[in-house]
């Protein structure tokens, strides 16, 4: 899979752009085109999509949004041509914000998102989203909070469980403690 590209930012449509690596014009389908300065060298993260028919890249100006992008994606009925629009017309705070508080008006405003799809969104996605920066957690707990988000848990259970792990263990004493206190 690729990561990100560099190259020159040679060509702004309506909902891509085409950047030029090593005498390579690559199209690039972004939320904001117009966001990325023409003739100026930019750094672009990428999802790459194939399909029987199709070759397709996607970019991102950061990681977070990518991530954000690749848990929309995984929405049932929610692809990469529905998901770029949100991207485009709303913040990934206030998507996360809104799939967190069930705002289901925030989340129909976006093209063609209706209803039933914006429940299914949060029904997916509600609790999975938050940042560990919002944790509030030292870096002592990285690799846990990654291995317990992995394992399926949500933050609010993450951070509850959080002050009660003793730091000072290694990683698979953490993960057992962190365990036993969720069962409880």
């Amino acid at each position: 899979m690729l990561n990100y590209i560099i190259g020159k930012v040679v060509m702004q449509e309506s909902n891509y752009i085409v950047l030029e690596n090593n005498q390579i014009g690559f199209t690039i389908f972004v939320a904001n085109p117009f966001s990325f300065e023409l003739n100026k060298e930019a750094q672009v993260y990428l999802y790459n999509q194939v399909k029987e028919d199709e070759y397709s890249l996607y970019g991102f100006k950061n990681i977070e949004e990518r991530n954000l992008f690749l848990k929309l994606i995984n929405v049932k009925g929610l692809g990469p041509k529905m998901a770029m629009p949100m991207l485009a017309t709303g913040s990934i705070a206030g998507i996360v914000d809104a799939i967190d508080r069930e705002n289901i008006l925030y989340l129909t405003k976006f093209p063609k998102i209706g209803e039933k799809l914006a429940r299914q969104i949060i029904l997916d996605l509600k609790g999975k989203l938050a940042k560990k920066e919002e944790l509030n957690i030292s870096s002592d707990f990285d690799d846990l909070v990654s291995v317990l988000e992995s394992l399926g848990y949500k933050t609010t259970e993450i951070k509850k469980v959080l002050p009660k792990v003793n730091s000072s263990l290694n990683i698979e004493e953490q993960i057992k403690e962190a365990l036993k206190l969720m069962l409880k």
